[in-house]
């Protein structure tokens, strides 16, 4: 049974892992934590701990951790399916239902044959393929302006239909045979819609040889012969029933992908005409559907999308995110336009996406953060584009994880991505994008644009909106502290406390001093980012500051001043043992000049948090007390130097 990471998500978040392990383990709240003893190895002192805002344990002796469902797999030694079935029925969330994997399909007409075109003899100067029969209603993309119904006005449609102004007059007849012995569209008669969507594409790619229209559009975009070939760019024929020709024995199907439709008079026309094509790849990168520009600019919509089908729904897919994972994008930037993906890709940018006609979305945004932890959202300077950004943020909060980071890149004015890297070049617009607010950043200018700032009353405004805003974040997330303290700090809110440094050490401090006391730092002057070294206390050594800074902060963690110059000096004062030590590394560090945003204390932290897990699990696995404690151990640096290797992977040249 394949189950979405959606519902997984939404059942874990649902299940309170202290209830659950409660029952099977005697807990006792120990600081932030639930305490007792593992029940995965034997010991008498309590050393299993459980996180209730992670939804996580970790066992500090033979190093056993995971998620309410690894729980469950594991001490009752029973497979993901089993488990998931039981906690779906505790949590009310139904899984989807088991079905045959079977590829969607539909019937075909194998008797029918593709027809040959007869020669026009109209005047091709009078011709109108756009005519309807009387008393039609115009298909939703065709302007009144082109029909003209005549004297006979049937009959001059079925005339001029036939008329596709191409070098052959048996086109049509050639294309089909070809696409019949090529893309499987055999004489069964089941078809399958991914092979149909196939030969159609390649029939719209074999059509743009024949519009000067279509690629005298491409090169006034500037568009190169491998570009165009690259995203198989194609035309669809000024003709209602292209389509019905070249595949009359796929029709059903055509119809079921929307690309055929029925007028209310029974006749059958196709969705799109007279239109450059641009195909669009689900994320294994088959033909799903297309998007059609018009030439012509005074028919509107200017761009029409497939409908969705049983293959393609819009809402869950982004155009580019085939091609850019193909080319290993190592940054990711959403933008309007298939026009801006391809334009971008041609100057060697392979990470941009786009929404299919549609606004951006929770799934968007997901999808987009499964590639990268770092995500650029472009968009128009003027009021309409801080709309829709101010849209797009409050879809992307709920998201923004630990880890997460998210940028808006407000392009210059009348330009779009399209046309900025091409007046800028590629060195301008990477420059452009570099400089691109951190949403801290943005979120303070959006506001302060709004309200005045210098009053009390303005700066009451802005607390009050972004308060809102940080109500959208992950209730347990380092962010939401973070945001909060940063705004007070652009409003005059508080002072920083900020020991002054000894100007000859504080030079050499990132060249001599431990990770250690980098951590410490960070950990004295944001002690709410005590969340991302709480692990480290399954690691380290006892004795070492760093561990018996953790041990104070685990206590008083949930008793920490929300005002954050205040929650510093609380940490000094509960770590009064140690105060000496921890004002020397404060005084040698000059660590606030390095924090000077929100996300920048966020990375920093989590960054030297997985450094000291992967040094320590290290030291462990030298010494590893049990077969049991070497194999997790091996889990979890394993995982934890892929993470650190992802960073890497994903670090700007």
């Amino acid at each position: 049974m394949a189950i979405p990471q959606h519902t997984i998500d939404q059942i874990l978040d649902r299940t309170d892992i202290v209830d659950l392990i409660g029952q099977r383990v005697k807990l006792k709240k120990t600081g932030r934590t639930y305490s007792g003893c593992c029940p995965f190895h034997q010991e008498k002192t309590p050393s299993f701990h459980v996180y209730r805002d992670k939804q996580y344990y970790h066992c500090f002796g033979c190093q056993a951790n995971g998620n309410a469902i690894r729980f469950l797999m594991d001490i009752d030694s029973r497979n993901f399916v089993d488990v998931m079935k039981e906690l779906s029925s505790q949590t009310g969330i139904e899984l989807p239902q088991q079905q045959e994997q079977k590829k969607p399909s539909y019937q075909r007409n194998v008797a029918a044959k593709p027809q040959t075109p007869k020669p026009n003899t109209a005047n091709s100067n009078t011709a109108n393929s756009n005519t309807l029969p009387p008393n039609a209603s115009l298909p939703d993309n065709t302007p009144a302006a082109t029909v003209d119904f005549g004297d006979d006005p049937f009959e001059h449609y079925q005339d001029q239909a036939h008329d596709f102004q191409l070098d052959h007059a048996d086109y049509y007849d050639s294309f089909a045979q070809v696409a019949l012995e090529n893309n499987a569209l055999n004489n069964n008669n089941e078809g399958d819609f991914y092979t149909l969507l196939e030969a159609v594409a390649q029939f719209y790619q074999a059509q743009l040889p024949h519009s000067q229209t279509a690629q005298q559009y491409f090169k006034q975009r500037g568009l190169s012969a491998e570009s165009i070939e690259f995203w198989r760019l194609g035309y669809a024929p000024n003709d209602w029933q292209h389509l019905e020709k070249a595949f009359p024995q796929d029709i059903e199907g055509l119809k079921s992908l929307g690309l055929i439709r029925s007028h209310d008079h029974g006749r059958d026309y196709d969705l799109l005409r007279d239109r450059v094509i641009f195909p669009i790849r689900d994320s294994r990168g088959r033909i799903v559907g297309f998007g059609g520009r018009a030439l012509n600019d005074e028919i509107k919509p200017k761009y029409i999308n497939s409908p969705d089908s049983e293959v393609f729904h819009k809402n869950q897919l982004l155009y580019g995110l085939y091609e850019g994972r193909k080319q290993k994008a190592a940054r990711w930037l959403l933008v309007e336009g298939y026009m801006d993906v391809i334009a971008l890709q041609q100057y060697g940018i392979a990470g941009a996406v786009a929404t299919l006609g549609t606004a951006s979305n929770a799934d968007h945004i997901q999808t987009i953060f499964k590639q990268d932890h770092n995500l650029t959202i472009a968009f128009d300077g003027d009021a309409a584009g801080q709309k829709a950004a101010r849209r797009t943020l409050e879809i992307a909060l709920p998201q923004l994880v630990d880890g997460r980071q998210l940028q808006f890149f407000v392009l210059p004015a009348q330009h779009d991505p399209d046309s900025l890297i091409r007046k800028e070049g590629v060195e301008g617009f990477q420059r452009l994008w570099q400089q691109a607010p951190l949403l801290s950043e943005f979120i303070f200018s959006l506001l302060s644009q709004q309200y005045d700032i210098n009053s009390p009353e303005g700066k009451s405004q802005v607390m009050a909106e972004l308060q809102a805003l940080i109500e959208l974040l992950p209730k347990h997330g380092s962010y939401r502290y973070l945001l909060r303290q940063y705004f007070r700090e652009k409003l005059g809110g508080n002072k920083k406390w900020q020991a002054q440094p000894k100007s000859d050490a504080a030079l050499s401090f990132d060249i001599h001093t431990k990770i250690e006391d980098l951590a410490t730092a960070i950990l004295i002057l944001h002690p709410y980012l005590y969340r991302h070294f709480e692990i480290l206390r399954a690691y380290i050594t006892s004795d070492t500051l760093l561990a018996q800074l953790l041990a104070v902060i685990d206590v008083v963690a949930d008793h920490l001043p929300e005002d954050p110059e205040l929650a510093c000096y609380y940490i000094l004062g509960a770590a009064s043992p140690y105060q000496a030590q921890l004002v020397d590394i404060m005084q040698r560090s000059n660590m606030t000049a390095l924090l000077q945003s929100p996300e920048s204390i966020d990375k920093l932290a989590l960054d030297y948090s997985r450094a000291l897990q992967e040094k320590y699990i290290r030291l462990k696995l030298k010494k590893p007390s049990s077969l049991l404690e070497s194999r997790n151990l091996r889990q979890q640096l394993n995982e934890i130097s892929k993470q650190i290797g992802l960073k890497l992977l994903h670090l700007d040249p």
